[in-house]
């Protein structure tokens, strides 16, 4: 057995070198926290300096032993409120039995819905809407069962007693999960209820997994080491068969393998082997990043597990009803929102000399041109300084010019811009089709004349009110990042997604961070 205490060596930009201090292997790294000394470099990778030696957490059982909780409270208020509704108390009857006991005796077999639709398996937790999809499913499964029983048994239940407990538990289910989920990210960004990850891998495709899962806590999967695999003993890497030894050692519940050379199909399938039985979870990361799931599926040909990738889907139905609903919504804002937008447009005049909106040139959908809306933020004269701020762009050299203390930003512009309140009138722009709700950065033309050719994949849809970059750091987020999450959008458009991303949006807007 190998002593976790010896489990340590040196890592840089060059790659991993061997400690003799390791008695069985050497090319290993333990990732340490900053409590116990300093962080080690690992070229692109800043990682904290202390070995985790603690017994993984058993986080699971508990968190859903609270979710099941929290769903039997949601359908014992949803049957309340019910009840109030139908019989002006909590104490009527049903099939001759007090309503209370009624709701007492659903609660197992509510339960036993969100179990069968698998919404409790541990994959799906803090993670993702599918979560909530599998929720949403088992509400609408329960409904359509209890259905099924009161017609064949007949049971002269109240239809409006059963149509209002079931949606009002399911939302309130919903809610419960969110609000439960909130408090699982934070747990994670202290450290705790996570998975304890062994990275498997070489080069830059292992640091790259490495630097992906540390900067995402809230996926609750904390790398405490990282080795590369071989098959052959004199490569002076970690063999395969030492790999469970290492999970043992380090006390990790997930082994993490990512692409690299050192890692083909023999090395993958004996790790597999090696850790059956072991409860140990086994993640690999594919070479194809930023495909989200709906698009890949698993075609099994002659013994291989192959991945087809399905095309985006960026026209057809889909697309008309995106279009269908930012109209709705758009207008259904302006009308709700007019006193707002009187009050900032005054606001804005007041503040200074130049009009309460600003016009601009934007790209859109396919490269054609339209003029933006936004509530005027900076001096009329911005422009024409331009030139004169390049040099201190936050963003360097990039495409994108942002600066945190821009000195032709208003007073007035500043609050505005903090809680987005400038990008209202862009509802304009929606309700005449050249925007939608949830879109990529409309970008300027001047950026779109500096676009590399994959980038231009981000003029595929209608550029949004809001997006992932809006709900991921705002300004706060460099060129390739802003990049990379307008791509992942564009490949992984979906109504879920938008809902999501619209959620998320509210709460990115009341905090105000990562908006100047």
């Amino acid at each position: 057995m190998l002593d976790s205490g010896n489990l340590t060596s040196s890592y840089d930009s060059s790659g991993l070198h061997e400690n003799p201090t390791l008695a069985v292997h050497s090319d290993l790294q333990v990732l340490r926290s900053a409590s116990s000394g300093p962080a080690l470099r690992t070229g692109p990778l800043e990682l904290p300096s202390k070995v985790l030696t603690a017994s993984p957490q058993r986080w699971t059982p508990r968190y859903v032993a609270c979710l099941i909780a929290l769903d039997t409270l949601a359908l014992m208020l949803g049957g309340l409120a019910a009840g109030l509704l139908r019989f002006d108390s909590v104490g009527g009857t049903v099939l001759g039995i007090e309503y209370s006991y009624v709701l007492l005796a659903t609660a197992p077999a509510w339960i036993l819905a969100m179990a069968t639709a698998r919404s409790y398996e541990r994959r799906y937790l803090g993670l993702g809407s599918e979560e909530f999809r599998r929720v949403a499913n088992a509400a609408a499964r329960f409904t359509a069962l209890l259905a099924v029983l009161v017609f064949i048994f007949r049971w002269s239940i109240t239809r409006g007693l059963v149509v209002l407990t079931i949606p009002v538990a399911a939302v309130l289910t919903l809610l419960f999960r969110y609000l439960a989920r909130k408090v699982l990210h934070r747990l994670r960004r202290t450290g705790a209820a996570s998975h304890r990850v062994l990275v498997v891998g070489d080069g830059s495709s292992r640091d790259w997994l490495v630097h992906r899962l540390q900067s995402a806590p809230y996926c609750g999967l904390r790398v405490i080491g990282v080795c590369r695999p071989t098959s052959r003993s004199a490569d002076g890497g970690v063999s395969v068969e030492h790999i469970h030894r290492m999970v043992t050692a380090l006390q990790a519940d997930t082994v993490a393998v990512a692409h690299s050379p050192s890692v083909d199909p023999e090395v993958l399938r004996r790790i597999a082997w090696s850790l059956e039985g072991s409860r140990v979870d086994l993640l690999v990361a594919p070479a194809l990043t930023d495909v989200a799931g709906p698009r890949v599926n698993i075609r099994p040909v002659s013994g291989l597990p192959l991945l087809q990738v399905n095309e985006p889907h960026l026209s057809g139905v889909r697309r008309l009803a995106k279009g269908l609903f930012d109209a709705v919504v758009a207008g259904t804002a302006l009308v709700a929102l007019a006193p707002v937008l009187a009050a900032v447009a005054l606001a804005v005049r007041l503040s200074g000399p130049g009009p309460a909106l600003f016009r601009q040139v934007r790209i859109g959908r396919d490269g054609r041109e339209f003029l933006m809306y936004k509530f005027r933020t900076m001096h009329p004269d911005a422009e024409q300084r331009l030139s004169e701020l390049l040099d201190d762009n936050d963003h360097g050299d990039s495409v994108l010019f942002k600066m945190r203390d821009d000195p032709r930003v208003t007073r007035v512009g500043r609050l505005l811009r903090r809680y987005s309140l400038d990008e209202l009138p862009q509802l304009f722009n929606i309700l005449r089709g050249q925007m939608s709700l949830v879109g990529p950065r409309p970008p300027l033309p001047r950026e779109v004349s500096r676009y590399a050719r994959d980038v231009h994949r981000r003029l595929l849809v209608k550029p949004g009110l809001t997006g992932l970059w809006q709900v991921s750091g705002r300004s706060d987020l460099d060129w390739e990042e802003s990049v990379r999450l307008d791509l992942y959008y564009v490949e992984n458009w979906s109504v879920a997604l938008d809902a999501e991303i619209l959620w998320k949006t509210v709460w990115a807007v009341v905090r105000g961070s990562g908006a100047h």
